[in-house]
């Protein structure tokens, strides 16, 4: 427990140092986010890894699966997608090549009642264990997608992470080279602005119905 407590307090020392550090391409919260990542696994002398904005749609894709329900998130109870889901609808719904889809090798995933900074997400609620470090610096990830989402025009807000151990500018592969755009969402990897959305689309995904909590993360180490 104790160096798990130093683990902890060196990461958030690391984050509130890199934040200062980071290069802002767009006024994107998803870009921020991996930038932040970035900047810890490389004070932690891991690798800087690939933004993949196909990646980065489907984690998007992936928070709008739980139509809003923070209890679908973590806990005794969490749910997640199918892994079909992932080839029928969150690939074309972005404009991904279906055939260069490529493994998940981790995931956050965390959900809140309110609207904080990409610094204070990856440090309080993607951050929380030993768990979430051993995902974060995983020498098999090469690339990784980020995205946010709020809901009705608010709370709660949802933020996901995935990895995977593609290689950069073949693996999921967007049709013309550009992402479609999906709002309400961020994604990052796009190198546009983006700001936190609304307005959930109407069509169920076949997810579960559970009320709002006020925090949520779920963590998985390798695959789906």
């Amino acid at each position: 427990m104790a160096t798990l407590f130093l683990k902890l307090s060196l990461l958030f020392v690391s984050v509130s140092a890199s934040i200062h550090n980071v290069v802002r391409v767009t006024d994107n919260p998803a870009d921020q986010l991996v930038a932040v990542l970035n900047s810890n696994r490389t004070a932690h002398k891991g690798s800087s890894l690939y933004d993949n904005p196909g990646l980065a749609c489907i984690a998007l894709q992936y928070i709008k699966a739980y139509q809003g329900d923070c209890g679908a998130v973590g806990g005794a109870d969490a749910k997640k997608p199918a892994e079909s889901e992932f080839a029928e609808t969150f690939a074309p719904a972005c404009g991904v090549t279906v055939s260069t889809l490529t493994p998940i090798t981790g995931r956050l995933l965390g959900c809140q009642s309110k609207y904080v900074d990409p610094a204070e997400v990856f440090s309080e609620v993607l951050m929380k264990n030993s768990k979430s470090l051993d995902i974060l610096y995983n020498k098999n990830h090469t690339e990784v997608g980020a995205a946010v989402s709020g809901t009705d025009g608010g709370s709660p807000y949802f933020w996901c992470v995935l990895f995977s151990n593609g290689k950069p500018n073949s693996s999921f592969a967007l049709e013309g080279g550009v992402a479609k755009v999906t709002r309400p969402g961020c994604f990052s990897g796009a190198n546009d602005e983006c700001s936190g959305a609304s307005n959930w689309p109407t069509r169920p995904l076949g997810l579960w119905p559970y009320a709002t909590s006020a925090s949520f993360i779920l963590m998985y180490a390798f695959g789906l």
